[in-house]
């Protein structure tokens, strides 16, 4: 039986685009004994996943060092034939240069990679989505067909959002680790003052995100708007994401949630841009950024924690009716 070990230990939304691997690798060795490493906090993502044997945890923020070191002897262990990397920073290429795995595969601009069997060229600069280049890492022994990304909510996760899906809703997620991806609150008040009260409104994200999404409730003239956020599990929002007449998003986690659960998404590009490659993926999906030609956007590949030149139009510039115009129904 063969094993494999695929490595993600960045965010939330890098997790969940690294699960189009597990889709590939599955799809290609439907007995294999497949395991998936990503940092403490992330493994909600994948409980109860079907294809995986085992997801490893590594704890960064204590003791990040020792347990870097307890991890390695664990994958070394385990005996794996190839291990799959798809980070380009030092501390996994180490994991995955000192694996002892047969064949251990990583992107060539990891600086341990002179010590991987195979290192992958990755490039930003081809307009091709995250997802295909994480399947350039391991097309020579799969195939060369697309694997969307993939979550797997449990029917218990579907069935305990039953209680909020009693009329039409949709699904908004406001909030950004980085400032120039985040769409202002005013202007999220704004999208909601213009909805009709026939839908139903929640605000989604984790419990850091609770503040923000209480403000622009309570800045919202619409009063069937509900807070979530810090309330659900991550398979709990991709569940409830599924069912939505449409989710708002900015070029954050949840657009990927979306994208896994091939939920209708609008998702909102602020200082970055689509063809970095981490746009939507969903059936039903919209790309939103402002109309006002701007030489400064994008400004960075991740965002920034404020606009460097002050006036952040890239956001303010986007107007409430593109956002609407996603909801054909609003307009017939």
């Amino acid at each position: 039986m063969q094993k494999f070990l695929i490595i993600q230990t960045a965010f939330i939304g890098d997790v969940v685009l690294a699960t189009g691997i597990v889709e590939k690798v599955h799809q290609a060795y439907p007995h294999a004994h497949i395991d998936f490493l990503l940092r403490k906090g992330n493994e909600g993502l994948l409980a109860n996943h079907p294809y995986l044997n085992e997801v490893l945890i590594w704890e960064k923020k204590k003791n990040k060092w020792s347990n870097l070191f307890k991890m390695l002897k664990k994958i070394r262990a385990n005996k794996y034939d190839k291990v799959i990397n798809l980070q380009r920073f030092a501390s996994t290429g180490f994991l995955t240069a000192f694996s002892n795995a047969e064949e251990k595969i990583g992107f060539d601009k990891n600086p341990f990679s002179f010590l991987f069997s195979k290192k992958i060229k990755h490039s930003m600069l081809e307009g091709r989505h995250e997802v295909e280049r994480n399947h350039d890492l391991v097309k020579d022994f799969t195939d060369n067909a697309f694997a969307k990304p993939k979550l797997y909510p449990t029917e218990n996760d579907f069935v305990s959002m039953q209680a909020y899906t009693s009329q039409p809703y949709i699904c908004i997620a406001p909030s950004s680790v980085w400032f120039t991806k985040q769409y202002p609150a005013e202007k999220w008040t704004s999208l909601i003052n213009a909805i009709p009260v026939a839908y139903k409104i929640f605000l989604l994200g984790g419990k850091e995100d609770v503040a923000l999404c209480e403000t622009i409730r309570l800045s919202s003239a619409n009063k069937n708007t509900e807070v979530l956020s810090g309330k659900l599990s991550f398979l709990q929002s991709a569940a409830l994401m599924k069912n939505a007449v449409m989710n708002y998003v900015n070029d954050s986690a949840p657009l990927h949630f979306a994208s896994a659960m091939n939920a209708p998404v609008t998702a909102i590009f602020c200082s970055t841009i689509p063809g970095f490659g981490f746009g939507p993926l969903s059936d039903t999906s919209f790309i939103t950024e402002t109309k006002v030609p701007l030489s400064c956007k994008p400004c960075t590949l991740h965002g920034r924690r404020e606009c460097p030149l002050g006036h952040f139009k890239c956001a303010l510039t986007i107007e409430t009716e593109q956002l609407l115009n996603s909801i054909p129904a609003l307009h017939e």
